[in-house]
């Protein structure tokens, strides 16, 4: 009797030990949670996991169900379609079973959605920037400057290494940036970016749902995103639907074989947007663009898939709805697929009508830029949705202008004048983003050779000109770049970031008479534009060049 009982033990332990054996390990479910009572009720999981295609998904939960459930080419992914119309928030469990019992189980999460956030105002025209390099702004807590299992280290004396700045340094500092009359802060990417060298950019992501630890976590991002709002600051997310880093997570076991473009195997961008609206362009310089990598170390994403297209824009709005944001800088906007950049807007601003996205169409041709605003009628019948767009014509021309003597049509204020005129090819040009430099451009101060008469004008029509004005950081403190235009020079760091610097342009410490004049000229300037309604809402007026002069008004009702 003994015997048998303990064979029959042994035969149950052998078959449970087969069964574990069997199951599949869920590594990743993205994304991790949702919400209820989204405008679009249907969510796609994508779940990883050994051999997790062999298994079935099930849900018992009022209000969700299982729509569909597609399998690729790779067995260790998994993608559930659910439909939520009607659930409410809870936890439920997702089962995956093999042969008709449950193998594996996975709780999953619906949160409660807050009733204003489809109502969330972006950016506007009432707003001014303050665009920040988060490695290079200031190290609030020196002990995430190095982190395991992160593979690049803090060496601050490489300009191209990590530096350590981070989001306490940035939330430590936002009683100066609301100071200075800063209404919106522009974050370049904070998210994971696991690169063995040069990852402090920050556009080479390697987890679309983490913070890069040597910033913080996702919830010091959240919190200071609600800070920032205490002190009516706008918090705007640098996002790239292009590419992700060849460190992500996923490159080391693809889902198919077209998730990344060229195969997955490098093959360089042409980075001639011209093609996509070029009416006699070939197929080949089309793919060339818009499927070509921009390095070996950013694949290119392939948007044209469905599965990847559909969690990019969920990433998006998981990213609004758990963080809190105002708007989204979407990075290199014409280079993922046309149509779904499309898609990804209307998408994103019909759960969010009131929202705000810019996107960078770097190309100093209007009739080029303009082609991507929201409202554009386009002889290719091609729609966008795209509310602003960075004014790359304006700042490109400003740089030029201002130090170049005036002649008859080709130099000087004219050339202002000239690109301005420009604004009728656009359907919303008081929407655009102006801005005298940025993080991949010699900063303005340099650019115009270190004037600061030009500077200051440069500075004062951007402030006072139609749209939205951006200011990179430091520029209130006159600094420069080293004349090679190295990037690390152009994001270098903040003085008064670090512990020891013997300047700091947060208290004025050892700024230099122009610099510590030019930050109290903009902070007044600043200041004034906050209540200056002609400025945010008014019509602009101008009058052609004449002796190097340039005149405008903008006016309305109140203000003149």
């Amino acid at each position: 009797m003994k015997s048998r009982t303990l064979f029959a033990a042994m035969f149950l332990l052998a078959g449970y030990i087969q069964q574990v054996q069997g199951q599949a390990d869920i590594r990743r479910v993205e994304p991790a949670f949702w919400w209820a009572g989204m405008k679009n009720p249907n969510l796609q999981l994508l779940v990883y996991g050994p051999q997790i295609s062999e298994l079935t998904p099930v849900v018992s939960h009022p209000g969700v169900s299982v729509k569909q459930t597609i399998r690729l080419e790779n067995p260790n992914y998994l993608f559930i379609d659910l439909d939520l119309s009607g659930a409410k928030p809870g936890a439920f469990d997702i089962g995956f079973q093999q042969k008709g019992k449950t193998v594996r189980s996975y709780t999953y999460r619906l949160l409660e959605r807050e009733k204003s956030s489809s109502l969330r105002k972006g950016f506007d025209p009432t707003d001014v920037m303050y665009l920040i390099t988060p490695d290079r702004f200031a190290n609030g807590d020196p002990s995430n400057d190095n982190m395991e299992g992160m593979h690049e280290r803090l060496n601050r004396t490489f300009k191209g290494g990590r530096h350590g700045g981070d989001i306490k340094g940035i939330a430590d500092h936002l009683d100066y940036i609301a100071g200075m009359g800063f209404t919106a802060i522009w974050l370049n990417p904070l998210l994971e970016n696991n690169m063995k060298e040069y990852s402090y950019h920050g556009y080479s992501t390697t987890d679309f749902y983490k913070v890069d630890p040597r910033y913080g976590s996702n919830e010091d991002y959240v919190d200071l995103i609600r800070k920032a709002h205490s002190k009516n600051i706008r918090i705007i997310m640098d996002m790239i639907l292009n590419h992700c880093g060849s460190e992500h997570w996923w490159m080391k076991d693809l889902p198919s074989k077209d998730w990344i473009n060229y195969d997955g195997k490098f093959a360089p961008t042409s980075h001639r947007m011209e093609v996509v609206l070029d009416p006699y362009a070939s197929a080949a310089d089309k793919k060339m663009y818009t499927d070509g990598w921009f390095v070996e170390t950013m694949p290119d994403m392939n948007q044209r898939n469905p599965l990847m297209a559909t969690y990019l824009i969920q990433n998006t709005i998981w990213w609004i709805e758990y963080s809190g944001l105002d708007g989204i800088r979407m990075d290199t906007y014409p280079y993922p697929d046309a149509g779904f950049m499309s898609d990804w807007t209307k998408a994103v601003l019909e759960e969010y009508p009131h929202f705000n996205m810019v996107g960078e169409v770097w190309n100093a041709n209007p009739a080029i830029v303009s082609y991507w605003q929201r409202g554009k009628i386009n002889s290719d019948g091609y729609v966008s949705y795209l509310p602003s767009l960075m004014d790359f014509p304006v700042q490109e021309t400003l740089g030029k202008a201002l130090p170049q003597k005036e002649t008859r049509y080709d130099s000087g204020l004219i050339l202002l004048y000239r690109i301005m005129v420009n604004d009728f090819l656009y359907p919303d040009a008081a929407n655009l983003v102006v801005f005298p430099d940025n993080h991949d451009m010699d900063r303005f101060y340099t650019r115009v050779g270190e004037n600061l008469n030009w500077f200051k004008q440069g500075v004062l029509f951007l402030l006072t000109t139609r749209g939205i004005p951006q200011i990179y950081y430091g520029s209130e403190a006159l600094m420069t770049n080293a004349p090679s235009g190295d990037h690390g020079s152009i994001r270098s760091d903040f003085p008064g970031g670090w512990q020891g610097d013997k300047v700091n342009a947060f208290t004025g410490q050892g700024l230099s008479k122009e610099a510590a004049e030019t930050q109290q000229w903009m902070k007044k300037l600043l200041t004034w534009r906050k209540t200056a309604s002609a400025v945010h809402y008014g019509k602009l007026l101008q009058f052609v060049p004449e002796d190097g002069v340039y005149v405008f008004f903008r006016y309305d009702e109140k203000q003149r």
